[in-house]
């Protein structure tokens, strides 16, 4: 179990990452990649991402990517810099800039777990053609294996945090750490992570920590192991359906005006569709459209059954948020 120990600071100073982090979805994407769990959401992308490596790139390019990145157990922290929460780019600078003494330490723990190729060792000692080829194999794999799925990872991400954007108007820093359940428990100022691989404990002192909602996260959160980093605690979102490429997400004509959406649907229930844009409870939908909750939900129980919505309970209410789809239809 890993135990993360709060101040009163640190609960003022906890915050949810903007958007989804492209860095550590590349990353644990690799880890889901080359897993035997057989997740039916992912199992589509699997099979597509391993064709397309395996014809396009070819394997000494990714070797050091796929060697840095096992299945199970440790992976370098170097590989998820902190400057990721603001895009790619600045990720992947903040890589290449990574000191030496860093890249030694890290790897030398990930060594004593798994064998790897000579180019580590260079990668150890700093040499900074290596440095950059592995950023190059990053931009190389995120082409293949993130891109054209990014729409429906920023969706998933979305709306988990509106979710936590609720919790947390509604019971400040310390309702959206509650929020966490059931793979988190938060009692007494410590936030308990069940089921960690190793048992740890966190103090943030009074750095506060940073929650990145991640698509390819598995079902246990992960932390950083090194204690002098900023704290991050990346944990599992709910993937809504799955993977599918961005252009096969919805085959809605560009342009086509809202009126043809409620045509579609009957105009209580495209209404309903667009007062969930920002996540909305079945109470709200029904006091923003003047209709009874029962109708409200009625009206949801259909939209989620045709893949535009998904709903959460969070105590008293149900909160609705767009999926994908949903979001691909609202926005034509």
């Amino acid at each position: 179990m890993l135990k993360i120990h709060f101040s009163g600071e640190d609960i003022l100073r906890t915050r949810l990452a903007p958007a989804a982090d492209p860095i550590w979805e590349l990353v644990l994407s690799l880890h889901v990649l080359q897993g035997r769990n057989r997740d039916p959401l992912t199992a589509n992308w699997r099979r597509t991402v391993t064709r397309a490596l395996r014809q396009d790139v070819p394997s000494e390019q990714l070797r050091l990517l796929f060697a840095l990145n096992p299945p199970r157990g440790y992976f370098p922290d170097f590989l998820t810099p902190y400057d990721s929460v603001d895009g790619f780019e600045a990720g992947l600078d903040a890589l290449r800039r990574t000191p030496t003494e860093l890249l030694h330490r890290d790897l030398s723990v990930l060594a004593a777990e798994t064998q790897l190729p000579s180019s580590a060792a260079a990668l150890a000692r700093g040499e900074v053609a290596v440095l950059h080829h592995l950023a190059e194999s990053m931009e190389q794999y995120r082409s293949l294996a993130i891109n054209p799925y990014w729409s429906r990872i920023q969706a998933a991400v979305a709306a988990d945090r509106a979710r936590r954007a609720r919790a947390l108007l509604d019971g400040g820093v310390e309702g959206l750490l509650t929020s966490l359940r059931p793979a988190m428990r938060w009692e007494d100022r410590v936030l308990e992570v069940r089921h960690y691989p190793h048992s740890r404990e966190m103090h943030l002192d009074g750095r506060g920590l940073l929650l990145v909602p991640s698509f390819f996260c598995a079902s246990t959160p992960v932390a950083l192991l090194d204690p002098a980093l900023p704290p991050v605690l990346v944990y599992p979102v709910d993937r809504l359906g799955g993977l599918a490429p961005a252009d096969r997400v919805a085959a809605i004509p560009s342009g086509a005006p809202r009126d043809s959406l409620a045509a579609l649907l009957g105009r209580t229930r495209a209404a309903v569709l667009q007062a969930t844009d920002e996540g909305s409870t079945t109470g709200e939908v029904a006091r923003q459209l003047n209709i009874s909750p029962a109708a409200a939900s009625q009206h949801a129980t259909v939209l989620r059954n045709a893949g535009l919505l998904v709903s959460h309970r969070e105590r008293n209410s149900v909160l609705h948020t767009l999926t994908p789809l949903g979001r691909a239809m609202l926005d034509a």
